[in-house]
């Protein structure tokens, strides 16, 4: 996570939920700079590569007839995937490209809360399938497809509640006599620690949470798979 005390540039943007502790009172113009430009060829690259690939994936998955327990939940990571890939990559390029925010209240709200929901989807997917894999080792005689039916439904439930904070902390913002508008949180917060408080609750169920849950998951994979081979030997 980036707590920029600069307002909200889209060049030092990481992650949905950064903020901009000052916008109209420290405004400094932004540019569109070399590093910029190298960082939207970058991004442009790499949407064509990711919505190639998970198109292909999906259409591949609705393709087979044959049914399983597993397929939902690929399927389920392809649209996370292509989630991110057509709401986030996108959004990045043009706000770099653009500098401010064109496209209304109402769209600087939805967009802010669909990057985040986006990439809530696809941890939280991820954290799904380590759990099956899991319970497909140490418990193979579950009953995976009920269960993971209430996990995904559970991952994408969560994703909406997690992101929902973005609808009422994103908003338009000018500068006084100025003809700049940026989307940005500015305001939104009522004291500094409120702000950093709900940057490390983003960054700790978005990055930290998952990826302890999957890490947990195979070491206890590796841990039953070696002593299985041990008793075989």
């Amino acid at each position: 996570q980036q707590l920029p005390a600069a307002p909200h540039c889209p060049a030092m943007e990481e992650d949905a939920n950064i903020t901009a502790s000052s916008f109209s009172e420290h405004w400094v113009e932004p540019r569109f700079t070399p590093a910029t430009r190298v960082r939207v060829a970058i991004t442009a690259i790499l949407f064509l590569l990711a919505a190639g690939s998970n198109a292909a994936l999906l259409g591949s998955l609705l393709r087979k007839r044959r049914k399983s327990h597993v397929r939902p939940l690929i399927l389920s990571l392809a649209l996370a995937d292509l989630l991110v890939t057509v709401v986030v990559m996108p959004l990045d390029v043009a706000w770099n490209v653009t500098l401010q925010w064109y496209g209304g209240e109402f769209s600087c709200k939805l967009l802010n809360f669909l990057k985040l929901f986006a990439m809530y989807a696809a941890a939280l997917v991820l954290v799904v399938i380590s759990l099956d894999r899991h319970a497909a080792v140490l418990r193979p005689f579950s009953r995976a497809r009920r269960r993971n039916g209430l996990l995904l439904r559970a991952a994408w439930a969560g994703s909406v509640l997690l992101a929902s904070p973005q609808l009422f902390l994103f908003h338009l913002d000018t500068v006084p006599g100025g003809n700049f508008t940026q989307c940005v949180t500015h305001g939104s917060f009522r004291a500094h620690w409120e702000e950093t408080v709900y940057n490390m609750f983003t960054f700790t169920t978005l990055y930290i949470t998952p990826l302890s849950v999957m890490i947990i998951c195979y070491i206890q994979i590796i841990w039953e798979i070696s002593k299985q081979l041990k008793v075989n030997k």
